[in-house]
Formats: structure tokens, sequence, C-alpha cells
């Protein structure tokens, strides 16, 4: 049935999809092309270690952190929007931190998105940075409401 509601309706379901399992993993991997491999390199190790993502490998025209392939040999689209899961609050906050630590351009601060947030889909706490590329990277963590 969702997938008729979704043929018919582009941006909103009616009824609204309120049991979805958020902890379903639904991609295998992705990969992005850019330009700079060492630059991407250097962000994805960086911000991505304060989520305790290590990179899978790397190499002289990219690498891999969890499901995310970079690659300097595939052309740069975008820019894109990429959200990884943190496990708490505080991973999404020393996401934040290291980045602007490191120099990387602030997308978004810290906090609670109630456009976001939902009963169904819980809190959404996130904050967001920009990879050398200029893609919006962002870290969530969904809790439960209290």
């Amino acid at each position: 049935m969702l997938g008729n509601v979704a043929r018919r309706r582009s941006a909103t379901y009616d009824p609204p999809v309120t049991d979805w399992d958020w902890s379903r993993v639904v991609f295998d991997h992705v990969k992005i092309g850019v330009r700079d491999a060492e630059a991407s390199r250097s962000f994805y190790r960086t911000v991505l270690a304060a989520l305790g993502i290590p990179p899978l490998w790397e190499g002289e025209h990219g690498g891999q952190y969890a499901n995310l392939v970079v690659s300097s040999k595939a052309a740069p689209g975008g820019p894109i929007h990429i959200g990884f899961v943190a496990r708490s609050r505080a991973e999404v906050d020393a996401f934040h931190r290291t980045g602007l630590e490191a120099g990387y351009a602030d997308n978004g601060a810290p906090g609670v998105r109630e456009k976001y947030s939902s009963e169904a889909a819980g809190l959404y706490y996130a904050a967001f940075l920009l990879d050398p590329d200029g893609n919006n990277i962002e870290a969530v963590y969904r809790a439960d409401f209290s």
C-alpha cells in the first residue's frame, strides 16, 4: 500500500507513515565524488571519529567511512546532504566541536530540530558541518520523548 501512496503523492502521505522502524538499515553504501581526495579524507576521518566511525580503507583517490565512499575518480555532484547516526547527544556535540576545532565550516549548531521531531520518529537532535565540497554533513541522534 505504501508504494501506491508514494507514487500518488511525492511529498506527503495520506495517511502519514507513523510506524517506520528507524533502526532499519536501508543503504548498503553511498559513493560521492570529491574534488580533493586528501582534503575529503582528512574531513571525514576527523569528524566521523567523534561518532566512533573509523576509516575502513583510505587510498590515493579517497576512502570508505562506514557506508560512505568518497572518491576523486567520480565526478563531484551536489551539494548533497548526508546524515550520520550518532549514539548520543554527546556524540553529536563532539562531531560539531571537533569539526569546528579542525577549521571546518559550521552549517548548524547542535540542538533539537522540532521540524523533524515527532512521537513516532523521536526527538531529533542534530548538528551540521560543510565538507570541503560544500556538502551538508549531519550527525543526528533520535531519542524517545520523555
